[in-house]
């Protein structure tokens, strides 16, 4: 092998001490095994980044080892290789020449080849008698095999940063696809959290996450994910906690409400209305009891023509803008129970307490005074329980609903 010994460049290249300490420390390492010098080919390629080449180098670089006679690159062999700058730009795809210049002084400044010039600067070797090669001049590889350990653990550590930042990649992908349909599962349904701010915060790092390239900017992006839906989750389970409060409060309300001689079967809850409401909504009239019910539990429907007279508004979202028909007043009231953030929960509830028809006229009456209601949801939630103890009546709802546009200029048909 050769023994590394201190040699500058010919004419005007200048030689820095990191050649030379590197031409050193090439001379003094201890006889390393012999290695495939394809194996260290695609070593270097691997950790191209970390040495600071590019990829016209690493044409270079195969260039060079092709011109090495054996598979091998041993200690007991020439390894100065010496081809023409002509046979260098062939082997290298037809590279320009001022091109293969600047690529191979990039594989020497990286130490991963060392110039070994001819007294007059030419590519050349001198042969014993036995034709074997005495002297050469040109580019040796001696670097690639003393650094051949080297470089075989700078290669594994970077492909075991890509299995982590490919690790990391998937884990933000599933934390965004979490984030992403939580989000979109409970904007509809709990209105009271602040879903718009957090959609904007969801964009905002979905922006960032698709700038980070390192392992320390993904684990960042990763945390900032695992928060965001951490947030989530209790805002919900806050929410569900509030709302079986809230169920427990209304249904001790029902329980006063029964015990009184008359109850007002159509008020709604306090924590519903908005500060300074008309207290005629608080106070509807009494239902006479032949409207109750006409049997168990069961609601007297109004007829549609009534529903459609005093409650408008509704006709707007029927399909093809009309109500004529039951099954088109119930299609409708799926467009608008949605539009007033009413859980579907709560809509079914009351269709299987009310039937389909009654729940739809409920929400027909619910559109009506849109402007009064806090909280259609639990104004629904509120009317079903009622209707399911027989403390409401969808006549004297309707009927309501006509009195109080009449009162403010409305004109009622009949």
């Amino acid at each position: 092998m050769e023994v590394g010994n201190v040699t500058t460049p010919f004419g005007r290249r200048a030689v820095t001490l990191a050649q030379v300490k590197g031409q050193i420390a090439v001379g003094r390492a201890p006889v390393p095994q012999p290695v495939d010098k394809w194996k260290v080919l695609r070593d270097v390629c691997d950790a191209r980044t970390q040495l600071g080449l590019r990829d016209r180098a690493i044409a270079v670089l195969t260039a060079l080892l092709s011109f090495h006679p054996t598979i091998e690159l041993s200690a007991d062999q020439n390894l100065t290789v010496f081809p023409s700058n002509a046979q260098l730009s062939a082997r290298a795809n037809g590279i320009a020449a001022t091109t293969l210049r600047e690529n191979l002084n990039v594989l020497v400044q990286a130490g991963i080849v060392h110039r070994r010039d001819s007294p007059n600067g030419k590519r050349y070797a001198r042969k014993g008698h036995d034709g074997r090669v005495e002297t050469a001049y040109g580019f040796s590889l001696a670097p690639l095999l003393a650094r051949a350990g080297e470089l075989a653990a700078l290669a594994e550590k970077v492909a075991a940063e890509r299995r982590q930042i490919r690790i990391l990649r998937e884990r933000i992908t599933l934390l965004r696809r979490d984030v992403r349909k939580l989000i979109s599962a409970a904007c509809d349904e709990v209105s009271s959290i602040d879903w718009p701010g957090i959609e904007t915060d969801f964009r905002t790092q979905i922006t960032t996450a698709s700038r980070a390239r390192s392992i320390e900017d993904l684990s960042d992006v990763e945390q900032v994910f695992l928060r965001m839906k951490q947030n989530i989750i209790k805002r919900l389970e806050n929410h569900w906690k509030t709302e079986k409060s809230d169920a427990n409060a209304s249904e001790n309300r029902v329980h006063l409400q029964n015990q009184k001689p008359e109850s007002n079967f159509e008020s709604e809850p306090a924590l519903e209305n908005k500060p300074g409401k008309d207290e005629r909504w608080t106070a509807q009239p009494k239902m006479p009891a032949a409207e109750k019910t006409s049997g168990e539990g069961e609601q007297k429907i109004p007829p549609l023509g009534m529903v459609v007279r005093c409650c408008p508004d509704i006709v707007a979202y029927g399909p093809r803008g009309q109500v004529s028909s039951w099954r088109e007043l119930m299609a409708a009231a799926v467009v608008v129970r949605s539009m007033l953030g009413v859980s579907p929960s709560a809509y079914q509830e009351a269709c299987e307490v009310m039937r389909p028809e009654g729940a739809a006229t409920v929400i027909a009456c619910i559109l009506e005074r849109a402007g009064q209601i806090n909280s259609a949801g639990g104004y629904l939630r509120t009317l079903t329980r009622k209707a399911a103890s027989g403390q409401f009546s969808l006549v004297s709802m309707v009927m309501a609903v006509a009195q109080e546009r009449k009162n403010v200029g409305g004109c009622l048909q009949t």
